[in-house]
């Protein structure tokens, strides 16, 4: 069985470090004002890849963020993935100009499927699709609008496409420390044979073990709350998943 990478999430909402639940950007929590010296942290602490989403892109497709978002490129070896108002072949070159590593899809998958495609020929695996759920219907627009398709069918169109990797996001579960989707993350494996990064729930190392037993295909598991509410550390959970 190979290792799953343990991916600490950085999300950022008028240049500071957040959290919400649910998505609902009521409900936010404020974890710092440096999001380099949270991303520093992380790679201190072991990180082999971040998650760094732009919140303000992903509601209203203007980033609030860019500089902060190429301050951690220029601070940080460690590789990062960024989503989040991704809207436009543009905005995409943006995003590997910062520093990127991979950039993720989200609205654009759904509001512009022609482009999705010809972004997943130009750009391969330097691309993710962003599934975000809830009830196992896509959400668009930072999760305010629904998409009209399910979630294990944008799964399967996106690996039409050619992109290789997902991540999956079920909206109910994230941020709130209660455990991950199981059946959700199954109905996304069983959609095709891309890899998937699960992200929402994570609360215990007791779930990274159990989300053990769905290596290979599960690559790696996203952790936000969790480590910032301190239920577990960083290296705890790179040994979980290793």
């Amino acid at each position: 069985m190979s290792a799953q990478l343990a991916i600490p999430a950085i999300d950022l909402k008028g240049g500071r470090c957040v959290r919400l639940y649910q998505g609902d950007p009521g409900r936010e929590t404020v974890y710092g004002d440096d999001p380099v010296g949270m991303a520093r942290r992380w790679e201190q602490q072991g990180a082999t890849l971040l998650h760094l989403v732009d919140l303000d892109g992903a509601l209203t497709g203007s980033s609030a963020n860019r500089a902060a978002i190429e301050a951690i490129g220029g601070a940080v070896a460690v590789p990062f993935q960024v989503g989040g108002g991704i809207r436009s072949q543009e905005d995409l070159e943006r995003a590997l100009e910062a520093g990127a590593s991979r950039v993720i899809l989200g609205t654009l998958l759904i509001r512009a499927p022609q482009l999705a495609g010809e972004l997943a020929a130009k750009y391969g695996e330097r691309l993710i699709a962003g599934i975000d759920a809830r009830g196992g219907m896509v959400k668009a627009q930072g999760w305010t609008e629904q998409g009209g398709i399910s979630a294990v069918e944008l799964a399967r169109r996106v690996e039409q496409w050619g992109i290789g990797r997902i991540i999956y996001t079920d909206i109910e579960k994230d941020g709130t420390l209660d455990g991950p989707n199981y059946r959700g993350l199954e109905q996304i494996l069983a959609a095709g044979s891309l890899e998937v990064i699960l992200a929402g729930g994570v609360s215990a190392l007791e779930d990274l073990y159990a989300l053990k037993s769905y290596a290979p295909r599960l690559g790696g598991v996203i952790i936000g709350q969790a480590l910032y509410a301190d239920r577990f550390t960083l290296p705890e959970a790179i040994a979980a998943l290793a």
